[in-house]
């Protein structure tokens, strides 16, 4: 059980990196929403790319237009945190109890 927790908490560990950067991505956007980046430039493309899938839920409920501002930014990191909150926390204390 002990090799069995160990994968566990490495999986936990690799979700909450990369639940990181998915955060860091989604708040880069919004900082460069304000600025009007050039929408040709590859790390520009990438960063809407990446993050668009996210974003567009949050979107379809509560368009920008009818309020002139565009709240998918806070919700989605909202998502991501409780994510990041509540599965990997869990998963590290599944770790912990197989490891004993």
């Amino acid at each position: 059980m002990f090799i069995l927790g160990n994968l566990i908490a490495a999986l936990a560990t690799i979700i909450d990196y990369l639940l990181t950067i998915i955060s860091w991505m989604i708040i880069i956007r919004a900082l460069l929403s304000w600025v009007n980046p050039d929408p040709y430039n590859g790390v520009v493309r990438f960063l809407y790319g990446a993050t668009e899938p996210m974003l567009a839920p949050f979107k379809r409920i509560l368009p920008a237009y009818s309020i002139g501002i565009d709240f998918s930014p806070i919700f989605a990191l909202l998502t991501v945190w409780f994510i990041k909150l509540f599965l990997v926390r869990t998963l590290f204390g599944i770790a912990m109890r197989l490891g004993r």
